[in-house]
């Protein structure tokens, strides 16, 4: 099951994130990125070191939590992370000051950061930080943002997407328009 950009802006546009001329850049953006052209090369808006330290971590995350059978992470995740972090200066400040629970727990562990593991050590540092059982909360302990700010989000981003939601049997997730055809069908199976 492969995400695509389109996916992460319909998760972007549910959640009110983004909507008029952003919604239509997003589009064009990532139409040109799948079909291989110029993906936004003269946006004003470049991605900071941190941006790109968080959406590693973000990607790193999902490629964690996310099921196997999903698809194309990196560029989706890229994608919905990029943009809420832009478009959501207080998330962006919150994720900032809780990557260093991540990092810090990698390089004990690990001798690198949290983003440059592989899967399997990735996994084992958000169990040591007690992100697997920690409730979310944005102004909590380290394992509560932990949650908040990575675990949550990449699962919210996945789950909230049509093709996310299908995986899990949510034809039509909010946001996604279905029509009455999708409540009028038995579950699949």
């Amino acid at each position: 099951m492969e995400l695509t950009r389109r996916d992460a802006l319909a998760v972007l546009v549910g959640a009110g994130i983004v909507g008029g001329a952003t919604t239509a850049t997003l589009a064009r953006d990532g139409f040109a990125a799948e079909q291989g052209g110029d993906a936004g090369r003269d946006r004003p808006d470049e991605v900071t070191g941190d941006a790109e330290s968080i959406i590693a971590a973000l990607v790193g995350t999902a490629e964690v939590v996310y099921p196997s059978a999903v698809e194309n992470v990196p560029a989706f995740v890229e994608s919905y992370g990029a943009t809420k972090l832009d478009a959501r200066p207080e998330y962006r400040q919150g994720a900032i000051e809780t990557l260093p629970v991540l990092d810090g727990e990698s390089t004990i562990s690990f001798d690198r950061r949290y983003a440059e593991l592989d899967a399997d050590d990735r996994e084992v540092v958000l169990q040591r930080v007690g992100a697997e059982t920690a409730d979310p909360d944005p102004d909590g302990t380290g394992a509560e943002r932990v949650r908040y700010y990575f675990v949550n989000e990449v699962l919210y981003a996945l789950y909230a997407s049509p093709t996310g939601g299908a995986l899990v049997g949510i034809e039509n997730p909010q946001g996604h328009p279905g029509g009455t055809d999708s409540y009028q069908r038995g579950p699949p199976g």
